[in-house]
C-alpha cells in the first residue's frame, strides 16, 4: 500500500510540472509575461473557490481558527518575502528578480505545502480505498497543472533558468511523497492540523497574487493591453472553477 501511495504522488505531484514546463517553454517569450495575469487567476482560484472551502470543511467550521490562520500566514508571507528581498539585495547586485522581489521564494514555499497536503489527502484516500486513492492522484495532477503553469511563468519572469525553474518546481512536487509517506504513518494525529496546513498554502496564493502579481499587472499594462490582461486573469479563474466543479461531481 505504501509504494502505491508513493507511486501515486510522485505521479500527482511532478506529472504536473513536467506538462507545465513543456506548455510554457514552448511558448513565445512575449506571451510569458501575459501569462502572468493566468498565474494571478489561477492563484486567487485556487486559493478562494478550492484550498479554503476544504480547510473550512475539514476543521468542522471553525472559521474563526480558519480565519486566524489565514490572517498570520499572510503576515508570515509578506515578512518571508521582505527576508529574501533583503537577502538578495545583499547577496547579489543583478536586477533580474527586480520585478518579483523575493516572490519566488514565497511560491515555492507555499507551493511546497500545498503539495505536502496533496499526499497528505492522497494517502488518506488510499487507506479508504485504493481505486479512490488512484482517482485522488488523478484529481491532482489536474488541479495542480493550472497552478504549476503559473508558477513556472512567473519564475521564469523572475530571470531564473529553465534549468533552475524545473528542478525547484520538481523539488516542490516532491513534498507531494513526502506528505503521502508522512500521511500513511501519521493520519490520525495529522487529520486536526489538515485544515490549518491547507490555510497556510491558501495564504500563500492570495499573498503572491495580490502583493506581486496584479500590482506587475498594473505596471506592465501598455505591454500587455487591458483586454489581453483581463481576458487571461479570467481564463485562469475559470480553468480552476471548470476543473474543481468536475472532480466535485466525479466525487
Amino acid at each position: 500500500m505504501l509504494l502505491w501511495i508513493i507511486a501515486a504522488c510522485a505521479v500527482g505531484g511532478v506529472a504536473s510540472v513536467i506538462i507545465a514546463s513543456v506548455l510554457v517553454f514552448r511558448c513565445k517569450a512575449h506571451w510569458v509575461g501575459r501569462l502572468i495575469a493566468f498565474a494571478a487567476g489561477t492563484m486567487l482560484a485556487s486559493a478562494l473557490l478550492d484550498i479554503l472551502p476544504e480547510a473550512i470543511a475539514a476543521s468542522k467550521g471553525n472559521y474563526q481558527g480558519v480565519t486566524i490562520t489565514l490572517f498570520v500566514g499572510v503576515l508570515a508571507f509578506y515578512f518571508l518575502e521582505r527576508a529574501a528581498i533583503w537577502r538578495h539585495a545583499h547577496t547579489s547586485h543583478s536586477s533580474s528578480e527586480g520585478d518579483l522581489g523575493g516572490a519566488p521564494w514565497v511560491i515555492l514555499l507555499g507551493d511546497g505545502v500545498h503539495n505536502f497536503v496533496d499526499g497528505v489527502l492522497i494517502a488518506a484516500a488510499f487507506l479508504v480505498d485504493p481505486w479512490v486513492g488512484v482517482t485522488t492522484a488523478f484529481a491532482v495532477a489536474a488541479h495542480e497543472l493550472p497552478q504549476e503553469l503559473g508558477d513556472t511563468v512567473l519564475l521564469l519572469s523572475a530571470g531564473w533558468s529553465k534549468k533552475k525553474v524545473v528542478f525547484a518546481n520538481a523539488m516542490s512536487g516532491l513534498a507531494c511523497v513526502v506528505g503521502g509517506i508522512v500521511g500513511y504513518f501519521a493520519l490520525a494525529g495529522l487529520q486536526s492540523a489538515l485544515p490549518y496546513v491547507l490555510t497556510i498554502a491558501a495564504a500563500s496564493f492570495i499573498y503572491i497574487a495580490m502583493v506581486d502579481l496584479l500590482p506587475l499587472l498594473h505596471r506592465r499594462h501598455r505591454i500587455d493591453g487591458f483586454l489581453a490582461q483581463s481576458g487571461l486573469l479570467a481564463a485562469g479563474v475559470v480553468c480552476v472553477a471548470v476543473i474543481g466543479e468536475l472532480l466535485h461531481h466525479h466525487h
